[in-house]
């Protein structure tokens, strides 16, 4: 039984845990940057990221920490 479960869980595991990148709509970049004083190059700034990660480069990404 554990021959039969041990290769099936490593199978599904690869084929949930697939490397896929969700990027934002363009409807949700400009959501986000309505808000922004400087509400074009957020915009710009938001969509060259996107088009990065699409293509597969490494993007920084903000860390802002938690406060109680």
């Amino acid at each position: 039984m554990k021959i039969f479960f041990n290769p099936l869980l490593l199978f599904l595991i690869i084929f949930l845990f697939e490397n896929r990148a969700y990027s934002l709509s363009d409807y949700r970049i400009k959501e986000i940057c309505q808000n922004n004083p400087k509400r074009t190059t957020c915009i710009k700034n938001l969509k060259i990221k996107k088009l990065n990660l699409l293509k597969g480069n490494k993007i920084e990404i903000p860390v802002i920490p938690f406060k109680k």
